[in-house]
């Protein structure tokens, strides 16, 4: 019984914290960070959401020197990645950025007070204001936009999932689009308004469905699947272009 309860603390034991160093790749500071999974049976690299850097996975027990010699051997294809990097966008008068999958024209008022309105029609987003407050006025819209339509897309699907949420927050969460914690709260990425529609109502679905089960089991995507027809589209968006998200700086 001893032997057992030995093997069973071992195999439950907590994961170390995640490791971030920095790495030179070519002639770039490059953030990279490193964390164990459980589950993991071998080292994957990828693209931080943000673009800054990257996040890599490693099995749990594996050494930090075989890490770093697994980064070493993949620096040209960290260099071919970052080459193909969404360029940062600066907010400013005539700036692009997108809108619900639409690209749109950042237009300054000029006006010192006012409103941000939102011209679907000529896709321009008039902002007022002094030009060093123009990102923080945009980003404050985007935010109640966000918060509007994700409160809208997770009470219908809570609706039809028969399940309940106690609240919903809008932040810049840089690893993941969204969340939902056990007392029934639902984190959520505000630069989800910035993509396609179809593609945050998928991850709306995702985290409400995430109150019935809290898991990624086949009853999870199930329940998101049968609810959710354009999840796997949605899923495709956001590794593909998931990273313009955060173009707008």
């Amino acid at each position: 019984m001893r032997l057992l309860r030995a093997f069973t603390q071992r195999k439950t034991s907590p994961l170390p914290p995640p490791v971030t160093e920095m790495m030179l790749v070519a002639d770039q500071q490059v953030q990279l960070t490193f964390k164990r999974h459980a589950s993991a049976r071998r080292f994957t690299l990828r693209l931080t959401r943000d673009g800054a850097g990257f996040a890599m996975t490693m099995p749990r027990r594996a050494s930090m020197a075989d890490a770093r010699a697994f980064a070493l051997k993949s620096e040209s294809w960290m260099l071919r990645v970052l080459a193909r990097r969404v360029p940062k966008v600066d907010v400013a008068a005539g700036a692009v950025i997108m809108l619900r999958g639409v690209e749109h024209v950042i237009a300054a008022t000029g006006k010192a007070r006012g409103q941000v309105i939102h011209d679907a029609g000529a896709r321009t987003i008039h902002v007022p204001g002094a030009p060093q407050h123009l990102r923080r006025r945009l980003v404050d819209w985007l935010k109640a936009e966000a918060a509007h339509d994700l409160d809208v897309a997770s009470t219908k699907y809570a609706a039809v999932m028969a399940a309940r949420f106690r609240k919903i927050n809008i932040r810049d969460q840089k690893s993941r689009w969204g969340s939902c914690s056990t007392d029934g709260v639902l984190n959520y990425s505000w630069r989800l308004v910035l993509a396609p529609p179809y593609v945050l109502d998928y991850v709306a679905a995702h985290e409400v469905a995430h109150l019935r089960e809290m898991n990624h089991s086949t009853r999870f995507w199930r329940l998101v699947l049968s609810h959710c027809p354009q999840s796997r589209s949605a899923k495709t968006w956001l590794k593909l272009h998931g990273t313009r998200l955060h173009a707008l700086g």
